[in-house]
Protein backbone atom coordinates (compact mmCIF):
# COMPACT_ATOMS: atom_id res chain seq x y z
CA UNK A 1 0.00 0.00 0.00
CA UNK A 2 1.11 3.51 -0.85
CA UNK A 3 2.30 5.89 2.07
CA UNK A 4 -0.05 8.37 0.43
CA UNK A 5 -1.90 8.86 -2.84
CA UNK A 6 -0.83 11.33 -5.64
CA UNK A 7 -3.98 13.37 -6.63
CA UNK A 8 -4.36 15.66 -9.49
CA UNK A 9 -7.92 17.83 -10.01
CA UNK A 10 -8.76 18.63 -13.39
CA UNK A 11 -11.43 22.04 -13.90
CA UNK A 12 -10.89 24.37 -11.06
CA UNK A 13 -14.04 25.99 -11.11
CA UNK A 14 -16.61 26.45 -7.36
CA UNK A 15 -16.88 22.71 -6.90
CA UNK A 16 -12.81 21.61 -6.59
CA UNK A 17 -12.32 23.78 -4.13
CA UNK A 18 -14.17 21.60 -1.82
CA UNK A 19 -12.45 18.64 -3.53
CA UNK A 20 -9.18 20.42 -2.73
CA UNK A 21 -9.31 21.47 0.73
CA UNK A 22 -10.68 17.88 1.71
CA UNK A 23 -7.71 16.70 0.17
CA UNK A 24 -5.42 18.68 1.58
CA UNK A 25 -6.95 17.60 5.28
CA UNK A 26 -6.37 13.97 4.82
CA UNK A 27 -2.72 13.28 5.29
CA UNK A 28 -2.92 10.21 3.20
CA UNK A 29 -2.96 12.50 0.38
CA UNK A 30 -0.89 14.57 -1.99
CA UNK A 31 -2.06 17.23 -4.19
CA UNK A 32 0.40 17.35 -7.44
CA UNK A 33 -1.50 19.04 -10.13
CA UNK A 34 -4.16 20.99 -11.49
CA UNK A 35 -5.51 21.30 -15.06
CA UNK A 36 -8.40 23.82 -16.05
CA UNK A 37 -8.54 25.88 -19.72
CA UNK A 38 -8.28 28.40 -17.58
CA UNK A 39 -4.90 29.17 -16.89
CA UNK A 40 -4.97 31.98 -15.00
CA UNK A 41 -7.65 30.15 -12.40
CA UNK A 42 -6.00 27.07 -12.30
CA UNK A 43 -2.35 29.02 -11.50
CA UNK A 44 -4.74 30.69 -8.70
CA UNK A 45 -5.60 27.34 -7.17
CA UNK A 46 -2.33 25.87 -7.49
CA UNK A 47 -1.07 28.61 -5.50
CA UNK A 48 -3.32 28.63 -2.93
CA UNK A 49 -2.89 25.29 -2.57
CA UNK A 50 0.38 24.29 -2.81
CA UNK A 51 0.09 22.36 -5.85
CA UNK A 52 3.65 22.36 -8.17
CA UNK A 53 2.02 21.85 -11.37
CA UNK A 54 -0.50 23.82 -13.14
CA UNK A 55 -1.83 22.57 -17.11
CA UNK A 56 -4.80 23.61 -19.58
CA UNK A 57 -4.30 20.39 -21.24
CA UNK A 58 -6.11 17.36 -19.48
CA UNK A 59 -4.43 14.64 -21.80
CA UNK A 60 -0.49 16.49 -20.51
CA UNK A 61 -1.70 16.08 -17.20
CA UNK A 62 -2.50 12.97 -17.70
CA UNK A 63 0.62 11.53 -18.80
CA UNK A 64 2.09 11.71 -15.91
CA UNK A 65 3.45 8.24 -13.77
CA UNK A 66 3.43 10.13 -10.69
CA UNK A 67 -0.28 10.62 -10.46
CA UNK A 68 -1.95 7.65 -9.14
CA UNK A 69 -5.74 9.23 -8.77
CA UNK A 70 -8.16 12.06 -10.51
CA UNK A 71 -10.43 14.16 -9.15
CA UNK A 72 -12.85 15.10 -12.19
CA UNK A 73 -14.55 18.61 -11.62
CA UNK A 74 -15.17 19.68 -15.22
CA UNK A 75 -18.61 21.12 -16.94
CA UNK A 76 -20.84 17.62 -17.51
CA UNK A 77 -19.93 17.14 -20.89
CA UNK A 78 -16.12 16.71 -19.57
CA UNK A 79 -16.99 14.04 -17.45
CA UNK A 80 -17.19 11.07 -19.82
CA UNK A 81 -13.99 11.80 -21.98
CA UNK A 82 -11.63 12.43 -19.44
CA UNK A 83 -12.98 10.04 -17.02
CA UNK A 84 -12.16 7.09 -19.72
CA UNK A 85 -8.57 9.08 -20.59
CA UNK A 86 -7.67 8.84 -16.91
CA UNK A 87 -9.17 5.18 -16.51
CA UNK A 88 -7.43 4.60 -19.68
CA UNK A 89 -3.73 6.03 -18.42
CA UNK A 90 -4.29 3.88 -15.02
CA UNK A 91 -5.42 6.55 -13.10
CA UNK A 92 -8.33 5.79 -10.00
CA UNK A 93 -10.98 8.25 -11.01
CA UNK A 94 -13.09 10.40 -8.48
CA UNK A 95 -15.82 11.65 -10.95
CA UNK A 96 -18.50 14.22 -10.26
CA UNK A 97 -22.13 13.88 -10.66
CA UNK A 98 -24.14 13.51 -12.64
CA UNK A 99 -21.06 10.70 -13.85
CA UNK A 100 -22.09 11.75 -17.43
CA UNK A 101 -25.10 12.98 -20.11
CA UNK A 102 -26.59 9.94 -21.46
CA UNK A 103 -26.74 6.66 -20.78
CA UNK A 104 -25.11 5.72 -24.32
CA UNK A 105 -21.52 7.75 -22.56
CA UNK A 106 -22.19 5.88 -18.99
CA UNK A 107 -22.05 2.60 -20.96
CA UNK A 108 -18.94 3.68 -22.55
CA UNK A 109 -17.43 5.00 -18.75
CA UNK A 110 -18.37 1.29 -17.76
CA UNK A 111 -16.48 -0.45 -20.17
CA UNK A 112 -13.24 1.92 -19.70
CA UNK A 113 -13.61 0.74 -15.61
CA UNK A 114 -13.60 -2.85 -16.41
CA UNK A 115 -11.28 -3.15 -19.12
CA UNK A 116 -8.69 -0.40 -16.85
CA UNK A 117 -9.14 -2.80 -13.80
CA UNK A 118 -9.33 0.87 -11.48
CA UNK A 119 -12.03 2.21 -10.10
CA UNK A 120 -14.06 5.11 -10.80
CA UNK A 121 -16.34 6.28 -7.86
CA UNK A 122 -19.35 8.60 -8.93
CA UNK A 123 -19.11 11.68 -6.87
CA UNK A 124 -22.89 11.03 -4.77
CA UNK A 125 -21.50 12.83 -2.10
CA UNK A 126 -24.85 12.42 0.15
CA UNK A 127 -23.88 8.88 0.42
CA UNK A 128 -21.26 9.57 2.36
CA UNK A 129 -22.66 12.19 4.91
CA UNK A 130 -23.25 11.47 8.51
CA UNK A 131 -26.50 11.41 8.50
CA UNK A 132 -27.03 9.09 5.53
CA UNK A 133 -24.50 6.62 7.41
CA UNK A 134 -26.72 6.24 10.02
CA UNK A 135 -29.62 6.11 8.15
CA UNK A 136 -28.40 3.42 6.20
CA UNK A 137 -27.14 1.01 9.19
CA UNK A 138 -30.42 1.35 10.52
CA UNK A 139 -32.20 0.30 7.43
CA UNK A 140 -29.69 -2.61 6.54
CA UNK A 141 -30.09 -4.01 10.20
CA UNK A 142 -34.07 -4.25 9.39
CA UNK A 143 -35.42 -1.58 11.44
CA UNK A 144 -37.39 0.19 8.29
CA UNK A 145 -38.14 -3.08 6.82
CA UNK A 146 -38.83 -3.10 3.14
CA UNK A 147 -39.00 0.54 1.95
CA UNK A 148 -41.27 1.04 -0.69
CA UNK A 149 -42.02 4.69 -0.84
CA UNK A 150 -39.96 8.20 -1.21
CA UNK A 151 -40.59 11.14 -1.73
CA UNK A 152 -38.06 14.31 -2.48
CA UNK A 153 -38.23 17.97 -2.99
CA UNK A 154 -35.32 19.94 -3.95
CA UNK A 155 -36.81 23.36 -4.99
CA UNK A 156 -34.92 27.00 -5.15
CA UNK A 157 -37.71 29.82 -5.73
CA UNK A 158 -34.80 31.69 -7.24
CA UNK A 159 -30.99 29.70 -8.07
CA UNK A 160 -30.73 29.55 -12.15
CA UNK A 161 -26.85 29.71 -11.77
CA UNK A 162 -26.50 30.59 -15.44
CA UNK A 163 -23.55 30.37 -17.20
CA UNK A 164 -22.68 26.60 -18.20
CA UNK A 165 -25.54 25.13 -15.22
CA UNK A 166 -28.38 27.28 -18.56
CA UNK A 167 -26.32 25.85 -21.35
CA UNK A 168 -27.05 22.46 -22.04
CA UNK A 169 -24.96 21.41 -24.34
CA UNK A 170 -22.21 21.87 -21.76
CA UNK A 171 -24.43 21.16 -18.93
CA UNK A 172 -26.87 18.40 -20.55
CA UNK A 173 -29.74 19.77 -18.16
CA UNK A 174 -31.34 21.91 -15.14
CA UNK A 175 -32.07 21.03 -11.63
CA UNK A 176 -33.23 17.71 -12.49
CA UNK A 177 -29.58 16.63 -13.77
CA UNK A 178 -27.85 19.32 -11.47
CA UNK A 179 -29.70 18.73 -8.15
CA UNK A 180 -32.51 16.00 -8.80
CA UNK A 181 -29.20 13.46 -8.83
CA UNK A 182 -28.80 14.21 -5.43
CA UNK A 183 -31.79 13.51 -3.89
CA UNK A 184 -33.12 10.86 -6.67
CA UNK A 185 -29.83 9.15 -5.39
CA UNK A 186 -30.20 9.58 -2.15
CA UNK A 187 -33.62 8.15 -1.60
CA UNK A 188 -32.36 5.35 -3.90
CA UNK A 189 -29.20 4.15 -2.46
CA UNK A 190 -31.48 3.73 0.82
CA UNK A 191 -34.54 1.93 -0.91
CA UNK A 192 -31.31 -0.49 -1.93
CA UNK A 193 -30.79 0.62 -5.37
CA UNK A 194 -33.42 -1.69 -6.75
CA UNK A 195 -33.69 -1.47 -10.78
CA UNK A 196 -35.53 1.04 -12.72
CA UNK A 197 -38.96 -0.34 -13.97
CA UNK A 198 -39.95 2.56 -15.71
CA UNK A 199 -40.48 6.99 -15.17
CA UNK A 200 -42.67 9.38 -16.11
CA UNK A 201 -41.43 13.12 -15.95
CA UNK A 202 -42.49 16.36 -16.46
CA UNK A 203 -40.14 19.19 -17.87
CA UNK A 204 -41.26 23.32 -17.64
CA UNK A 205 -39.50 26.35 -19.38
CA UNK A 206 -41.85 28.84 -18.05
CA UNK A 207 -39.65 31.07 -15.90
CA UNK A 208 -36.48 31.55 -17.25
CA UNK A 209 -32.93 32.77 -15.22
CA UNK A 210 -35.20 35.58 -14.04
CA UNK A 211 -32.50 38.09 -13.60
CA UNK A 212 -35.30 40.81 -13.55
CA UNK A 213 -35.04 40.22 -9.83
CA UNK A 214 -34.05 42.30 -7.62
CA UNK A 215 -32.94 42.33 -3.58
CA UNK A 216 -32.78 38.66 -3.27
CA UNK A 217 -29.42 37.23 -3.99
CA UNK A 218 -28.56 33.62 -5.85
CA UNK A 219 -25.66 32.10 -6.66
CA UNK A 220 -23.95 32.85 -10.15
CA UNK A 221 -21.80 30.35 -12.27
CA UNK A 222 -18.46 32.36 -13.28
CA UNK A 223 -19.27 32.79 -16.61
CA UNK A 224 -23.03 33.84 -15.87
CA UNK A 225 -24.89 34.96 -19.06
CA UNK A 226 -28.18 36.68 -18.78
CA UNK A 227 -28.86 36.18 -22.63
CA UNK A 228 -28.66 32.12 -22.28
CA UNK A 229 -30.46 29.55 -20.78
CA UNK A 230 -31.80 26.52 -22.92
CA UNK A 231 -32.29 24.24 -19.59
CA UNK A 232 -35.97 23.45 -17.57
CA UNK A 233 -36.83 25.30 -15.06
CA UNK A 234 -38.65 22.95 -13.01
CA UNK A 235 -38.96 18.94 -13.37
CA UNK A 236 -40.94 16.43 -11.49
CA UNK A 237 -41.00 12.71 -12.32
CA UNK A 238 -42.74 9.36 -10.92
CA UNK A 239 -39.91 6.80 -10.93
CA UNK A 240 -41.31 2.79 -10.55
CA UNK A 241 -38.85 0.05 -9.66
CA UNK A 242 -38.97 -3.45 -10.30
CA UNK A 243 -39.39 -4.37 -6.98
CA UNK A 244 -43.12 -2.42 -6.65
CA UNK A 245 -41.23 0.00 -4.75
CA UNK A 246 -42.05 4.15 -5.96
CA UNK A 247 -40.02 7.30 -6.05
CA UNK A 248 -41.91 11.00 -6.15
CA UNK A 249 -39.33 13.76 -7.26
CA UNK A 250 -39.63 17.48 -7.50
CA UNK A 251 -37.07 19.75 -8.23
CA UNK A 252 -36.07 23.28 -9.84
CA UNK A 253 -34.05 26.24 -10.84
CA UNK A 254 -36.43 28.91 -10.26
CA UNK A 255 -40.32 28.84 -9.05
CA UNK A 256 -42.89 31.10 -7.57
CA UNK A 257 -42.92 29.66 -4.33
CA UNK A 258 -42.73 31.07 -0.76
CA UNK A 259 -39.28 29.79 0.42
CA UNK A 260 -36.79 27.41 -0.71
CA UNK A 261 -37.22 23.91 0.02
CA UNK A 262 -35.29 20.68 0.28
CA UNK A 263 -37.27 17.16 1.86
CA UNK A 264 -36.56 13.58 1.86
CA UNK A 265 -38.87 11.09 3.03
CA UNK A 266 -38.63 7.32 2.99
CA UNK A 267 -41.43 5.06 3.78
CA UNK A 268 -41.21 1.57 4.98
CA UNK A 269 -43.00 -1.49 6.84
CA UNK A 270 -41.47 -1.18 9.91
CA UNK A 271 -40.59 2.53 10.24
CA UNK A 272 -39.98 5.91 8.24
CA UNK A 273 -36.75 8.27 8.06
CA UNK A 274 -37.17 11.64 7.40
CA UNK A 275 -33.09 12.92 5.68
CA UNK A 276 -34.00 16.28 5.38
CA UNK A 277 -34.07 19.27 6.14
CA UNK A 278 -33.35 17.40 9.72
CA UNK A 279 -33.08 13.72 10.29
CA UNK A 280 -35.79 12.18 12.12
CA UNK A 281 -36.23 8.34 12.57
CA UNK A 282 -40.29 7.22 12.75
CA UNK A 283 -41.30 4.00 14.31
CA UNK A 284 -43.49 1.99 16.79
CA UNK A 285 -43.10 0.44 19.86
CA UNK A 286 -45.91 -0.88 22.34
CA UNK A 287 -48.52 0.45 20.07
CA UNK A 288 -47.31 3.89 20.33
CA UNK A 289 -45.78 5.75 17.16
CA UNK A 290 -42.38 7.53 18.06
CA UNK A 291 -40.21 10.46 16.62
CA UNK A 292 -36.49 9.54 16.93
CA UNK A 293 -33.97 12.33 16.59
CA UNK A 294 -30.49 10.86 16.87
CA UNK A 295 -27.90 12.91 19.01
CA UNK A 296 -25.07 14.11 15.82
CA UNK A 297 -23.16 16.39 14.87
CA UNK A 298 -25.41 17.60 11.80
CA UNK A 299 -28.56 16.22 11.35
CA UNK A 300 -28.88 17.61 7.95
CA UNK A 301 -26.40 17.52 4.97
CA UNK A 302 -23.05 19.77 5.99
CA UNK A 303 -21.42 20.29 2.56
CA UNK A 304 -17.67 20.51 4.19
CA UNK A 305 -18.13 17.26 6.46
CA UNK A 306 -19.71 15.44 3.73
CA UNK A 307 -17.00 15.89 1.04
CA UNK A 308 -14.47 15.44 3.80
CA UNK A 309 -16.16 12.08 4.26
CA UNK A 310 -16.34 11.05 0.28
CA UNK A 311 -13.05 12.18 -0.57
CA UNK A 312 -11.15 10.15 3.05
CA UNK A 313 -13.27 7.44 1.51
CA UNK A 314 -11.84 7.42 -1.90
CA UNK A 315 -8.25 7.57 -0.59
CA UNK A 316 -9.10 4.25 1.58
CA UNK A 317 -10.43 2.79 -2.26
CA UNK A 318 -7.10 3.80 -4.11
CA UNK A 319 -4.82 2.21 -0.91
CA UNK A 320 -7.23 -0.84 -1.77
CA UNK A 321 -8.35 -1.24 1.54
CA UNK A 322 -12.34 -0.54 1.10
CA UNK A 323 -14.65 -0.43 -2.55
CA UNK A 324 -16.38 2.35 -2.99
CA UNK A 325 -19.80 2.74 -2.15
CA UNK A 326 -20.69 4.71 -5.47
CA UNK A 327 -19.68 2.61 -8.19
CA UNK A 328 -19.83 3.41 -12.15
CA UNK A 329 -22.80 0.89 -11.95
CA UNK A 330 -24.87 3.06 -9.81
CA UNK A 331 -23.80 6.28 -12.12
CA UNK A 332 -24.98 4.35 -15.22
CA UNK A 333 -28.25 2.92 -13.30
CA UNK A 334 -29.05 6.80 -12.60
CA UNK A 335 -28.55 7.97 -16.21
CA UNK A 336 -31.19 5.69 -17.30
CA UNK A 337 -33.26 7.59 -14.57
CA UNK A 338 -32.46 10.57 -15.67
CA UNK A 339 -32.85 10.77 -19.33
CA UNK A 340 -35.78 8.38 -18.80
CA UNK A 341 -37.37 11.41 -17.03
CA UNK A 342 -36.38 13.87 -20.16
CA UNK A 343 -37.31 11.34 -22.43
CA UNK A 344 -40.84 11.03 -21.04
CA UNK A 345 -41.28 14.51 -20.41
CA UNK A 346 -40.35 15.24 -24.11
CA UNK A 347 -42.80 12.51 -25.64
CA UNK A 348 -45.74 13.28 -23.00
CA UNK A 349 -45.55 9.57 -22.51
CA UNK A 350 -44.26 6.77 -19.75
CA UNK A 351 -40.87 5.27 -20.52
CA UNK A 352 -40.57 1.76 -19.74
CA UNK A 353 -37.04 -0.25 -19.52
Amino acid sequence: MCDKIRIAIIGAGSISELHLQSYRNNPRAELIAICDLNETRAQAKAEKHGIPHVYTDYLELLSRPDIDAVSVCTWNNGHAPISIAALDSGKHVLCEKPLCKTVEEALTVEQAVRRSGKTLQVGFVRRYAANTRIVKQFADNGELGDIYYAKASCIRRLGNPGGWFADIERSGGGPLIDVGVHVIDLCWYMMGRPKVKSVSGNTYRKLGNRSNVKNLAFYKAADYDAGHNDVEDLANAMIRFENGASLLVDVSFSLHAKEDELTVKLYGEKGGVELEPKLAIITERHDTILNIVPQINNLSFDFASGFQDEIDYFIQVCQGTKETISPVEDGVEMMKMLCGIYESAAQGAEIRF
